[in-house]
């Protein structure tokens, strides 16, 4: 059994939204893309599962589900993807933490 951490100020998300850490990042074939943030260190993008995942600097794995193609290309097109995520992604959309590789 898999046990969530206690939540921390320094997180970027509400743990309580997130219900389950899970290992599959290793089992997909995933083409992260490197962003150039202070937050985010990179992203990818599985179109048939409308999934994001994002890798954060601080070793943490997300996986962000029912999220629109159209909106991941807007997302890596702008100009602060730090800021993006803050504004458009967190809390906005349901996800999960995945464990660290």
């Amino acid at each position: 059994m898999n046990l969530i951490q206690p939540p921390q100020s320094n997180r970027a998300h509400n743990f309580r939204i997130v219900g389950t850490t899970r290992d599959e990042t290793e089992s997909l074939n995933l083409d992260w893309q490197p962003l150039e943030s202070k937050l985010l260190a990179a992203a990818a993008y599985v179109a048939p599962r409308h999934q994001l995942y994002l890798r954060f600097h601080s070793g943490e794995f997300y996986r962000y589900f029912t999220f629109p193609a159209e909106q991941y290309d807007e997302f890596l097109a702008t100009d602060s993807q730090g800021r993006y995520f803050l504004s458009h992604i967190r809390n906005r959309f349901p996800y999960e933490r995945l464990r660290r590789r």
